[in-house]
């Protein structure tokens, strides 16, 4: 399924949230600072993430959460399943269960 390569969201004023679907990831940025990642691999009807990584100096201030909410947001955008290979993704759902209706 194709998707967005524009911004998803935001946090704060200047962390932004883009689908770079080419190297198969969801990035955060701070202005032109790649400041986390959130890779997966798309299948027909799910999304899988892999591994989700934010930079230390962005740890503990919730960049990883809006991450984590926006790629899942788009994926319920899209309509699809969402498998949580990724320890940090999935105890994000966990922890938000509002989100474990996306669980494939």
């Amino acid at each position: 399924m194709p998707g967005s390569n524009g911004p998803l969201g935001s946090v704060g004023m200047s962390l932004t949230v883009i689908d770079n679907p080419e190297a198969g990831r969801y990035e955060l940025h701070d202005g032109s600072t790649l400041a986390g990642v959130s890779e997966y691999f798309l299948r027909p009807d799910s999304i899988v993430f892999t591994h989700t990584k934010v930079s230390d100096e962005y740890e503990g201030q919730g960049a990883g959460s809006q991450l984590a909410r926006e790629a899942l947001d788009d994926a319920r955008r899209r309509g699809l399943r969402v498998v949580a290979w990724c320890p940090f993704i999935a105890g994000w759902i966990k922890r938000h269960p509002a989100y474990a209706d996306l669980l494939n």
